[in-house]
């Protein structure tokens, strides 16, 4: 990955550390508003797994069911431990027969390959994550047909892929086209150069706030063993199948469901202030005792932070609350708090 970060280092590109890279301008969220945005998803990575038993090793490791992954719809998905907590969320992309992606957060490559490597000594199946793929955001409202026009590919619809050749090319929710794509290496910068004719460099913190918009995160090394999936709001997003058979946590994940057990949830919120809050800041309610914690935080367009917290589903709290000395106000999610089934998705698409 040095050649790449390299290459954009040479384009203007700043890399404050490993997981955030930036193009020195200020306005960079405000763009999004109203123009095509490009961005290097510097904190993301994959996992390959790949042989003979792959499907059969991962149908009993994650909430996916393996059967829809078909090469067009890419599930969300989630690896537990035995008690239902996250190890990792995903998206699940079939590749090839035998051979599977795991698009997540690039801090929980290596802790969730040594996990899984436990258990694939009993299969026919490697464990590779792929340091030679580059993965690239575009935002905005003429991103598909930048995509369609310019790489001379099918943009899909949210959570589906499309393929041609080494190119893979996602879309992820929001309220405006987010697609998402993994390119080799060698070609992302003539792909870059090309799109970048079309739209605005832009840091990747743009596209987390855009995560945060859409209610959707991705957990990294801070959040690890920490939260059931319905904690961030993973089976209203399609990611947990209720229909497949047994998988690690599944038996804990399922009762949480079934007897209405989850006493937190993924909230949107926006501070009145300016700072950033850190991954785990809690929140406050007005008597100073923690009713959850932040587990992500953007600065939007218009100098605002914006927040995902797991806060308690109580509905009286002492009000206001606040996070880090800042007034929290709670915003409404881009969709509703119900079961979505991913067999629906896969047999019907997801438009948007």
């Amino acid at each position: 990955m040095s050649d790449w970060k390299a290459y954009l280092q040479q384009l203007g590109a700043h890399f404050p550390d490993e997981r955030h890279t930036d193009f020195g301008d200020p306005n960079q969220a405000r763009h999004a508003h109203d123009d095509t945005v490009i961005t290097p998803l510097v904190h993301l990575g994959i996992l390959e797994v790949a042989g003979a038993d792959a499907e059969r090793f991962l149908q009993g490791q994650t909430s996916a069911q393996l059967g829809l992954a078909n090469g067009d719809f890419a599930a969300p998905t989630a690896f537990c431990t035995p008690k239902g907590r996250m190890l990792a969320n995903a998206q699940l992309l079939r590749i090839e027969e035998g051979r599977y992606w795991l698009l997540m957060d690039r801090d929980l490559i290596d802790p969730l390959r040594n996990h899984l490597a436990k258990f694939a000594a009993f299969y026919k199946a490697e464990i590779t994550p792929r340091e030679d793929i580059v993965m690239l955001g575009l935002i905005g409202r003429e991103a598909p047909a930048l995509v369609e026009t310019r790489m001379d590919l099918r943009p899909p619809t949210t959570w589906q892929q499309a393929n041609q050749g080494k190119h893979v090319v996602l879309r992820h929710p929001g309220h405006k086209p987010r697609l998402l794509l993994c390119l080799p290496q060698d070609e992302a910068g003539a792909v870059w150069d090309t799109l970048a004719k079309h739209a605005i460099p832009v840091g990747n913190a743009v596209w987390k706030l855009h995560d945060i918009q859409a209610g959707l995160i991705w957990l990294n090394a801070a959040h690890q063993d920490t939260y059931l999936p319905q904690m961030i709001n993973w089976e209203a997003l399609g990611g947990i199948s209720f229909k497949k058979g047994c998988y690690t946590g599944q038996e804990v994940v399922a009762r949480a469901h079934f007897r209405g057990q989850v006493k937190k949830r993924l909230f949107r919120g926006q501070l009145d202030g300016a700072t950033l809050a850190d991954i785990g800041t809690p929140i406050l309610d007005a008597e100073g005792k923690s009713q959850g914690e932040v587990v992500s935080a953007e600065i939007d367009g218009y100098g605002q932070v914006e927040i995902l917290a797991v806060m308690t589903t109580r509905d009286e709290l002492a009000e206001p609350l606040t996070v880090a000395g800042q007034q929290l106000k709670r915003l409404k999610l881009p969709y509703p708090l119900e079961r979505v089934d991913p067999e629906n998705l896969a047999s019907n698409g997801q438009a948007g």
